[in-house]
């Protein structure tokens, strides 16, 4: 259903989860591009998923998010950036997706 629209923006999202070992990354997506991949006006919700290792360890998510890991997944670049790191990836409502490295994060704290 979103595999399209998550292919499209891959080579952004492919430099936010490399920028994203030094800040907190965000990326405004097109509403009408979700749209476009669906039957119905449908709006697609939120979703916050969290990824280690590969692997996607949000139990449950929605079609949007899993399918967004899928196209991560299917990518060289992007399989090994996730397999190296621990990323907490969100989508709001207004359709910003949010990409924080959280390896970043806990290296804050012990420091």
């Amino acid at each position: 259903m979103y595999t399209y629209t998550w292919k499209k923006y891959l080579p952004v999202i492919r430099l936010l989860l490399k920028k994203s070992a030094s800040t907190n990354q965000e990326i405004k997506i097109d509403r009408i591009d979700f749209e476009k991949g669906t039957r119905t006006r449908k709006t697609l919700g939120s979703f916050n998923i969290e990824v280690a290792r590969g692997r996607l360890l949000t139990i449950g998510p929605p079609i949007a998010a899993k399918e967004l890991f899928d196209v991560l997944a299917d990518d060289d670049i992007t399989k090994n950036l996730i397999s190296k790191n621990s990323y907490e990836i969100q989508l709001s409502s207004d359709f910003r997706l949010q990409i924080r490295n959280k390896h970043l994060a806990t290296s804050e704290v012990t420091e």
